[in-house]
C-alpha cells in the first residue's frame, strides 16, 4: 500500500505554493506571498533560491509537518533542454542547467531547484515532471521557413499532458489512443497543441509569445514590421523583449494586465475590452483550425483549460468558430499542483519510471 507523503513546490512570480499529500490525498495547500521589495533585492539565483527554501521549510515547520514521511519532492520544471515526456530526477546536471539558465531564465527555474534543496534537507527525493521544455514534435512541424531558425516547442506540457489523461480515462481509453486539440490559456501565454495518440506533434512557443496574443504576451506579429521596430533605433533589446513578453496583448490594448480589471472592463460593457477579448477568442480559434490540419481532420476532442474560459462569451465564441471540428471539454482551470502530485503518485505506485537527465 502506498502511504508516504509527497511535497509539491510551485514558485509563482512572488509567491510560492506549496502542497502536502499523504499518497493522493490533499492534507494542506498553502500560497507563500512574498514581499516584492524583498524579492527585488535578491539578484542572483542562489540568494533567490535560498529566500524561498527557507520560507518552505518555516511552512512545514508551522504545520508540523511529519517531514520524515515525504518519500518525494516534485517541483514544478523550468526552462530545460528538450525532453521526452514524464518525471525525472532532479540531478547535479539538471541543477547547473537551471541555475545557469542553459535555456533561458524564468522563475518556474526555481521549482527544480528548490525541490532539490528541499529534499537535501529532508532527505528525501527531488524530481519534476513534463517540463514546459517537452519536446515530441514531428520533423516536419520544426520547418520554420529558413534553414537558420527551427520551431521550438516550449509549452504548457505539464497542464496539457495532465487533462489529456483526464479526458481519456473519463471515456474510458488511454490517452495513447486519442488524438485531441488542446488549448491551455494561462497567465503567459496561450498553448495551442496537437496530441497524436499521446504525443504532442506540433505546438506553438507559448514562452517566445508565439501563435495567439495573451493577457501579456503579443502572439505572433508582423514580422517585417517587428524587423523595422527592431532597427529603428528607438528601442532596446530589452525594451522589445518586454514588449513581446510581458506588455503585450490585453496588458497593451487595455492598459492593464490584471484580470480581474479586465474582467470588470468587459462586465461593464467596455466595448474596446470586448472587441479586444473577441480578437483572443478570433485567434484562439485559428491556431484551433491549423491543428485541425495537422492531425489530418481525425479529432476526438478539443480541450480548453484555463480561468478564461470561466467567459461564457470568450467560450462560446470559440465554440461557434470551431465547434464543428470535434466535442468539447472544458477545464476551466489550471490545475498544475494536482498534476505535480499526480505525476509523483504514479511513480510511487510504480506505473511511471523516474528518467534521468543528462
Amino acid at each position: 500500500m502506498v502511504n508516504n507523503d509527497i511535497l509539491v513546490i510551485y514558485p509563482e512570480t512572488v509567491s510560492t505554493q506549496i502542497a502536502l499529500y499523504k499518497a493522493s490525498s490533499l492534507l494542506f495547500l498553502k500560497n507563500i506571498k512574498h514581499r516584492p521589495e524583498d524579492l527585488s533585492q535578491l539578484k542572483e539565483p542562489d540568494k533567490k533560491l535560498e529566500f524561498r527554501t527557507n520560507a518552505v521549510m518555516r511552512e512545514l515547520e508551522d504545520n508540523d509537518a511529519d517531514i520524515q514521511a515525504i518519500e518525494y519532492v516534485v517541483g514544478r520544471g523550468g526552462l530545460l533542454k528538450p525532453l521526452n515526456a514524464g518525471v525525472y530526477e532532479v540531478n547535479e546536471q539538471m541543477v547547473n542547467d537551471l541555475k545557469s539558465g542553459t535555456k533561458g531564465w524564468h522563475h518556474t527555474n526555481l521549482g527544480g531547484l528548490m525541490a532539490f534543496e528541499v529534499a537535501k534537507r529532508i532527505q528525501a527525493k527531488p524530481i519534476l515532471a513534463d517540463p514546459v521544455s517537452v519536446d515530441e514534435m514531428d520533423e516536419i512541424a520544426r520547418v520554420s521557413g529558413h534553414p537558420k531558425f527551427e520551431r521550438k516547442s516550449v509549452f504548457h506540457s505539464l497542464n496539457q499532458k495532465f487533462y489529456a489523461r483526464k479526458y481519456a480515462k473519463a471515456h474510458h481509453k488511454n490517452y495513447e489512443e486519442v488524438n485531441l486539440i488542446m488549448v491551455t490559456v494561462g497567465m503567459g501565454g496561450i498553448s495551442v497543441s496537437a496530441h497524436r495518440e499521446g504525443r504532442v506533434v506540433d505546438v506553438n512557443n507559448a514562452y517566445d509569445g508565439e501563435g495567439p496574443f495573451s493577457i501579456k504576451r503579443s502572439g505572433s506579429l508582423p514580422v517585417g514590421d517587428l524587423l523595422r521596430m527592431a532597427y529603428s533605433g528607438d528601442y532596446t533589446y530589452e525594451e522589445m523583449i518586454r514588449m513581446v513578453t510581458k506588455e503585450g496583448g490585453y496588458a497593451a490594448y487595455l492598459g492593464t494586465g490584471n484580470i480581474n480589471e479586465i474582467d470588470q472592463m468587459m462586465a461593464d460593457g467596455d466595448e474596446k475590452a470586448l472587441f479586444i477579448s473577441d480578437a483572443c477568442a478570433y485567434q484562439v480559434s485559428k491556431e484551433v483550425g491549423a491543428m485541425y490540419a495537422v492531425l489530418e481532420g481525425k479529432v476526438d476532442a478539443i480541450i480548453l483549460t484555463g480561468n478564461i474560459f470561466h467567459s461564457e462569451r470568450f467560450l462560446e465564441n470559440v465554440k461557434r468558430r470551431v465547434g464543428r471540428i470535434a466535442e468539447f471539454a472544458l477545464y476551466p482551470s489550471v490545475n498544475d499542483i494536482e498534476a505535480l502530485a499526480e505525476n509523483a503518485f504514479l511513480v510511487m505506485k510504480g506505473e511511471l519510471s523516474v528518467q534521468h537527465y543528462a
